[in-house]
């Protein structure tokens, strides 16, 4: 029994310190929206607190079944040979191949979802259909999100009239040499990711490559394309000038 209590409390170790890694890098928001990251690390902190007493409690479990075992026999070398034969005896506990994923996730975190991704999936434009827009700011450029401007250019132009703005993404080939500006957007964690993505027209930079990461400052353009997966459409913009820039630590927008 104190074994398996021993391989419980390995495994909720290594799940805990996983957790409190990933929210204490940032690198949670690879996962999870930038909101749960204090969340994961209070996870992670009881998993550990939880794994700790659990440690401690097969410890002193294996000591006293190794001090009554020790009166019974009458001597420590009989106990020695009695419990490396026990020992023998156990079975392989399916449970520590658990122990593998975790340090691989422990030691090797993912990348983020890129263009391979958002290539798969239909741009996700179809949800801000019911998005009461609020004024833009004043300021000109102004910095927006990609999809506020992707739902504003498909569902109220009028508001990027003569506004000039600044988007950030990475880049996607698209058909016929187009290039989409793409960030994905979350509701709650990678798994329900999907892509926003906004065309690129007038200036666009050369020698872009997937999943480079660029900022960009244009204004509206009518010109639209229709998504090949899920045949919503793609709004572009006008691009004035361009540069490349560092992958922001909170690659995903929600």
């Amino acid at each position: 029994m104190a074994g398996r209590q021993e391989l419980q409390a390995v495994v909720l170790l290594l799940a805990g310190g996983t957790l409190v890694k990933l929210a204490a890098t940032g690198a949670s928001m690879r996962y999870v929206r930038a909101g749960m990251r204090p969340v994961v690390l209070t996870a992670g902190l009881v998993l550990l607190a939880v794994a700790a007493l659990s440690l401690a409690h097969a410890v002193r479990a294996r000591r006293t079944a190794n001090a009554a075992l020790a009166g019974e026999l009458g001597g420590g070398d009989q106990v020695g040979e009695h419990g490396d034969r026990h020992d023998h005896g156990h079975r392989f506990e399916v449970a520590w191949l658990l122990v593998v994923p975790m340090l691989v996730l422990l030691l090797l975190a993912p990348q983020p979802l890129g263009s391979y991704s958002a290539a798969r999936a239909g741009t996700a434009l179809g949800a801000a259909r019911s998005t009461d827009f609020v004024p833009l700011p004043a300021g000109d450029p102004i910095r927006v999100s990609l999809l506020d401007y992707a739902a504003r250019a498909v569902f109220d132009p009028r508001a990027l009239a003569g506004r000039h703005v600044v988007l950030s993404g990475f880049v996607l080939p698209g058909p016929h040499g187009a290039w989409y500006l793409t960030r994905m957007v979350i509701t709650c964690c990678a798994a329900d990711a999907q892509p926003i993505k906004v065309g690129l027209s007038g200036t666009v930079p050369a020698g872009l490559r997937s999943n480079d990461w660029i900022e960009v400052t244009g204004g509206y353009t009518s010109r639209t394309a229709t998504d090949e997966v899920n045949a919503e459409t793609i709004p572009f913009i006008e691009v004035n000038t361009s540069r490349p820039i560092a992958a922001p630590s909170e690659q995903y927008v929600s």
